[in-house]
């Protein structure tokens, strides 16, 4: 039976799991398989980052390392999607890490009977020395095939699409440097796709009636170099931009400075600019004849399309949130032994979700309320360091989720009814946290209670951690109060 027989037999309610429902494409994918009318399941290692997401979907916690894991998610799926890649959190070889998951998965589809495997992979072509990078992504292609069960591999270069990884390397690139100095490779050509062409041909291959594996390229309208698509970027924004080639920027260079300008952390930029160098066009052309209601857009469209979610509130992923949420201590309930505190208190006649609206909005373009420039003074000294600094902002001035990312915090913990919990991702001689908590009060009004819990290692934490005090004094007390003030403001002000 192929994939589309299945599909039309069954109809609309078709089991489909998701793994990567974290990730860029991922998280963007589900909600469009849900207005297919599919089945949809989502497999993830901290099932807690996609509460709320997506409604109608399954969530399941699963880890792509362990097959009992799989067998569960797979249980009774028509096809599945993979859309998993180490790169973003493996501190080692992420190609080795990613070897071992798609063995794995090969192996759990095949014996749970999944119809169809569909995989994003990278362009390149095999015949010339591809980057680590391109490499591991061909590689994970061919050990999913082994597997035996039936799998599409579509391949495409630069995504284009707000928070895509690589887009986001050549938007900050531009948007901050006058003068660009660049290596060679920017005049290796490339053939970018927008985001919801890629997202279109992942849904479309449902509809697909398929009898073995398949690798598809899928490409954009317009071949162009890196260079073409950086001064493509300015004129679209109106920016005068000159690009000055240099012989002597290594990738090890170009990673490092790449990570001094955009947010983009050099383990994740060295890789894929390591791919900047091979180049990455459609040379099979098979998806646009398969697929004729795809038409894909140019770079022109795709990047304005981009900019344009920029002036939305809600993106609807980041390449960020890949990233692994590293776990607080299994017994992390406030007060625990070894962590040093900073606790403010406020009353105030808002209600508990009032308060905890405006700490939900911290930072980003909104700032911390109080003393941002010594915010971002600390975020300065967190990147000249190598941490992340400031860089990141947030994906939505108002909406948060378990995962995202907040300048160099990440939510470990959040309910509207009153509690976010961040844990600090800059660099430190310890770990870091800093909660909110909005609590009722029996005669009306709320009690607001943010805390600053560190974890100190070795001498040079506890240095650290007094050396600040007085910041916290003038920090942390008066951002508190700040809090507090805006949320009766707003509780004021709100319509009966």
């Amino acid at each position: 039976m192929t994939v589309s027989d299945e599909y039309h037999e069954e109809g609309p309610g078709m089991k489909i799991l998701v793994t990567g429902a974290t990730g860029y494409i991922g998280g963007r994918l589900v909600p469009r398989l849900l207005a297919k009318g599919a089945d949809v399941r989502c497999m993830a290692r901290e099932p807690a980052r996609l509460a709320g997401r997506f409604a109608g979907a399954e969530i399941v916690q699963g880890d792509v390392f362990k097959p009992d894991d799989l067998l569960r998610a797979m249980e009774g799926v028509t096809v599945a999607y993979y859309l998993v890649h180490s790169m973003s959190e493996s501190k080692g070889d992420f190609a080795a890490s990613d070897r071992i998951a798609a063995r794995t998965f090969g192996d759990a589809a095949r014996e749970a009977g999944v119809a169809r495997i569909i995989y994003l992979g990278g362009l390149g072509d095999d015949a010339e020395t591809l980057s680590h990078h391109l490499r591991s992504r061909h590689e994970v292609g061919e050990i999913l095939r082994e597997s035996g069960v039936p799998v599409t591999e579509f391949r495409a270069a630069v995504i284009v699409g707000s928070g895509s990884a690589s887009f986001e390397m050549l938007r900050y690139l531009t948007e901050r440097l006058p003068v660009m100095i660049a290596p060679k490779w920017v005049d290796t050509r490339c053939q970018p796709i927008a985001v919801r062409d890629v997202l279109a041909y992942l849904v479309a291959e449902l509809d697909i009636e398929r009898h073995g594996d398949a690798v598809r390229e899928i490409g954009g309208a317009d071949v162009l170099t890196y260079r073409e698509m950086m001064m493509r970027y300015a004129e679209i924004r109106g920016l005068w931009r000159r690009l000055v080639v240099v012989p002597f920027f290594t990738p090890r260079l170009s990673s490092a400075w790449v990570h001094l300008v955009t947010p983009i952390p050099a383990r994740i930029a060295r890789p894929l600019i390591d791919g900047l160098m091979n180049e990455v066009t459609v040379r099979h052309d098979e998806a646009r004849s398969e697929f004729p209601a795809i038409a894909p857009m140019g770079y022109t469209l795709a990047v304005e399309r981009a900019l344009n979610r920029y002036l939305t509130t809600g993106l609807e992923t980041t390449w960020f949130d890949a990233v692994d949420v590293r776990r607080l201590p299994g017994n992390f309930a406030g007060l625990t032994e070894g962590m040093l505190i900073d606790r403010r208190q406020e009353r105030t006649t808002a209600p508990a979700r009032d308060v905890a609206t405006v700490f939900s909005m911290l930072g980003g373009e909104r700032g911390w309320l109080y003393a941002d420039a010594l915010w971002e003074l600390r975020g300065v000294l967190d990147r000249l360091v190598g941490g992340f600094g400031m860089r990141r902002g947030r994906r939505s001035a108002t909406d948060l989720r378990v995962g995202d990312a907040v300048d160099f915090w990440r939510v470990e913990a959040w309910d509207p009814a009153g509690l976010l919990r961040l844990r600090a991702e800059m660099r430190l001689p310890g770990n870091a946290w800093l909660q909110f908590e909005a609590i009722p009060e029996p005669g009306g009004g709320s009690l607001l209670r943010q805390t600053a819990f560190f974890e100190p290692r070795g001498i040079f934490g506890y240095l650290y951690w007094y050396s600040l005090l007085p910041f916290h004094e003038f920090i942390f007390g008066n951002m508190a109060k700040r809090i507090a003030a805006d949320a009766a403001r707003a509780e004021h002000l709100a319509p009966a």
